[in-house]
């Protein structure tokens, strides 16, 4: 049994999870191929990880993070996981990169998007998404430069999916600043917990308007019902996608064994090739 843990949460969608065990599935076996020892599958909760007595530490001792064991078995605390000395490979986004999770990971890739509207390479943006009233959407700018509607979203309910997502809220908030205005233009904004909430929210009136990350939106057009209930209004301006991470000790031979083995999966199967980093 392997004693580190992986996971590829950030799109992991019930109705999309055999997609996500069957790419884990790939990696593995061309990183075992490599003499890597990745775990058979990933992990979807706290209770998957392993526990860290006394809670997770950074370099210089200081706590940073609870032990495991001591949250709710069920649930999943995306932060959690990123902090791990156990992780082999996840996926996070730069919101919280930025926001204080870079000094305790490293970067093994960028994802492509080149199969997402909104998505070029490892660039990736965000829909926003009003409700429909019978006409088109808008389609993403060919320049990548954000299309931000300004008369449209004032004075409307916003709402994002977390305080730290680069796609639901940080990105918005610099394409706003970029054209001289900010947040305040909503006339309320809540937090939804998720991307597939939001739009749900959107859908059923509680709320006008959100950004939702190009992907996201793909996998919400194939399995939320509510996603038909609204349109395309705007796009955020393209930035770097959702990383691949390991922990901060992970060694830089076994970084460089998977790096070769995702450009080589990659290259070998109908998704887009990635960004590698380092």
């Amino acid at each position: 049994m392997s004693k580190f843990v992986a996971a590829l949460p950030m799109y992991d969608w019930p109705e999309a999870r055999g997609e996500v065990d069957a790419q884990w599935a790939r990696l593995r076996d061309a990183f075992r191929q490599r003499g890597i020892d990745a775990p058979e599958a990933v992990v979807r909760s706290n209770g998957e990880l392993p526990p860290v007595p006394g809670g997770i530490l950074d370099d210089a001792g200081k706590p940073i993070a609870p032990d495991p064991a001591t949250l709710p078995p069920d649930e999943f605390d995306f932060h959690q996981l990123w902090l791990s000395p156990a992780l082999l490979f996840g996926q996070t986004c730069w919101g919280p990169m930025e926001l204080g999770l870079a000094p305790h990971v490293q970067v093994i890739a960028q994802p492509s998007y080149d199969a997402f509207e909104g998505g070029q390479g490892e660039l990736y943006s965000s829909a926003l998404v009003m409700a429909a009233d019978g006409g088109p959407s808008l389609a993403s700018p060919a320049d990548g430069k954000a299309a931000v509607p300004l008369d449209l979203i004032r004075g409307k309910r916003f709402t994002f999916n977390n305080p730290d997502s680069m796609s639901g809220l940080i990105g918005l908030t610099r394409d706003l600043e970029a054209m001289g205005a900010s947040l305040d233009i909503f006339a309320s904004r809540s937090e939804s917990g998720g991307h597939r909430s939001s739009i749900v929210a959107v859908a059923e009136g509680r709320a006008d308007v959100a950004a939702i990350d190009c992907e996201s939106w793909a996998l919400a057009q194939r399995f939320e019902p509510a996603a038909k209930g609204l349109k395309v209004v705007g796009w955020t301006a393209r930035r770097k996608g959702l990383p691949y991470i390991t922990a901060r000790t992970t060694p830089e031979k076994v970084i460089a064994a998977m790096r070769d083995a995702v450009a080589a999966v990659e290259s070998g199967s109908e998704q887009p090739l990635v960004q590698l980093v380092g």
